[in-house]
């Protein structure tokens, strides 16, 4: 049976125990409904194949081959990944466009005897929901940002305060990037298509009624855009403002960017990016400085030389007033729960 879905909320309350992209690993890297598996019933190259017989000899025998490829395929994952599978699990499967490829996975799995559905429209029919989403439509609850200079742990204060029953949206974490040169995390970023979906998803999940903090960020996280809707928002945005001293920001800075900071070529090349930004003599010194394994040192150097007078400049754009300033004199573990009480209590109050 084909599915219709109308909404992103369908896919958590239509109740089926497993989402499965049966499309190409490479239509799957691009892109795929969060928390969906790739179980592909063509790879990159079989699909190819099948696209070329199509066009070049006939439909017939393109989709003659492809079924022979889809039923291969498809025994190799009854034995693999689903043979553990018991009789009342029930999957939902998805292609491009909700033909062949699901349908065909989808009566084979019929058959078997479980209760199998696909999507109809296939990925078209998500992609294009989440356009609407992020896109076109205002972000559902009111929005405060969580602002401060670099170093003021805002990120990990969004944990603390999720952990405390505030609503949040993680755009770093979404992005896998801690949105500066420095912030380039392991696996690389996901594309804006993938993005755009995980963004969809936290704003299907949100509680109208209640405010959504998020960290003021510029229009982009690393390489990844903000959807106009959400970027609009976080501009107009009340802003609760973390302001700690400049050497409690070097030294979490030193410990939150250590993954960085061990791979110092790696560091000096982040640093020569600033080049076009600073003068000579002052990125000599912070390649002696990471060099030499002076991190804290060459954090506070970097935010009072470089992001801080940023931050300021784009804090003078922003069209939202600073609802209030939340001082911190350290940003250690006690600190950051302290200061996430205060941040819960303040958002609580409206």
């Amino acid at each position: 049976m084909a599915i219709r879905l109308t909404s992103l909320s369908d896919l958590a309350t239509l109740g089926f125990d497993e989402i499965i992209d049966v499309r190409s690993p490479a239509e799957w890297e691009e892109d795929h409904v969060p928390g969906a598996i790739n179980l592909p019933v063509l790879d990159n190259d079989e699909r190819a194949v099948v696209g070329t017989i199509y066009v070049q000899e006939s439909p017939f025998r393109a989709r003659k081959v492809g079924a022979a490829l889809v039923a291969k395929n498809a025994a190799r994952h009854l034995e693999g990944p689903l043979a553990d599978k018991t009789g009342g699990w029930k999957p939902l499967i998805y292609c491009w466009r909700g033909g062949q490829r699901s349908n065909s996975f989808a009566s084979i799995l019929t058959q078997v005897g479980w209760r199998a559905d696909v999507v109809e429209g296939g990925y078209k029919t998500y992609r294009r929901l989440v356009v609407e989403a992020v896109h076109e439509r205002d972000v559902p609850a009111p929005v405060i940002l969580l602002d401060g200079n670099t170093g003021s742990a805002k990120t990990e204060l969004l944990g603390l305060l999720a952990d405390r029953g505030v609503q949040v949206i993680d755009l770093e974490g979404m992005a896998n990037h801690r949105g500066s040169l420095f912030g380039h995390r392991v696996g690389g970023q996901p594309s804006q298509k993938a993005f755009e979906g995980r963004l969809a998803a936290a704003l299907a999940a949100l509680d109208p009624a209640r405010p959504v903090v998020i960290e003021a960020e510029s229009s982009k996280v690393g390489d990844r855009s903000l959807p106009p809707p959400l970027w609009k928002a976080m501009r107009a945005a009340p802003r609760l403002h973390v302001v700690a001293p400049v050497a409690a920001r070097a030294r979490y800075l030193a410990r939150a960017y250590a993954d960085l900071t061990a791979d110092r070529a790696a560091l000096a090349r982040v640093i020569d990016l600033l080049r076009p930004l600073q003068p000579v003599e002052v990125i000599h010194r912070w390649q002696a400085l990471a060099a030499a394994g002076e991190n804290e040192v060459l954090a506070g150097e970097l935010m009072q030389r470089h992001y801080d007078p940023r931050y300021a400049k784009q804090r003078e754009r922003a069209e939202g007033a600073v609802a209030e300033d939340f001082e911190t004199e350290g940003l250690e573990p006690d600190d950051l729960a302290r200061l996430a009480d205060r941040l819960a209590a303040r958002v609580a109050k409206g």
